[in-house]
C-alpha cells in the first residue's frame, strides 16, 4: 500500500464524523450555516457582475448598503 492510501477515510469513518457533527451542532445550526453560505455565494456573484447604478434604484450606494445591513440585522433578530 502507498502512504496516501493509509490516510484515506472509508465510508464508515465519514458517516461517524457526520453523525458527530450533527450531534454537536444540531440540525438547525447546520441548516443555518448552509443558508448563510448560499447567501454569501449569491452576494459574491452579484458583486462580480458589477455595481448597480444608484440612479436606477433612486438610492445612493451608501443608502443601499445601509438598507442591506438593516435588513440582515432584522432577519437575524427574528431568528
Amino acid at each position: 500500500m502507498t502512504g496516501l492510501a493509509l490516510w484515506m477515510p472509508g465510508i464508515w469513518q465519514m458517516v461517524i464524523v457526520l453523525v458527530i457533527v450533527l450531534l454537536v451542532f444540531g440540525g438547525t445550526r447546520i441548516a443555518g450555516i448552509g443558508k448563510e453560505s448560499g447567501r454569501a455565494i449569491r452576494e459574491f456573484k452579484e458583486e462580480l457582475k458589477g455595481p448597480e447604478s444608484p440612479s436606477s434604484q433612486g438610492e445612493t450606494a451608501g443608502e443601499a448598503s445601509t438598507a442591506k445591513l438593516e435588513a440582515k440585522a432584522t432577519e437575524q433578530a427574528d431568528s
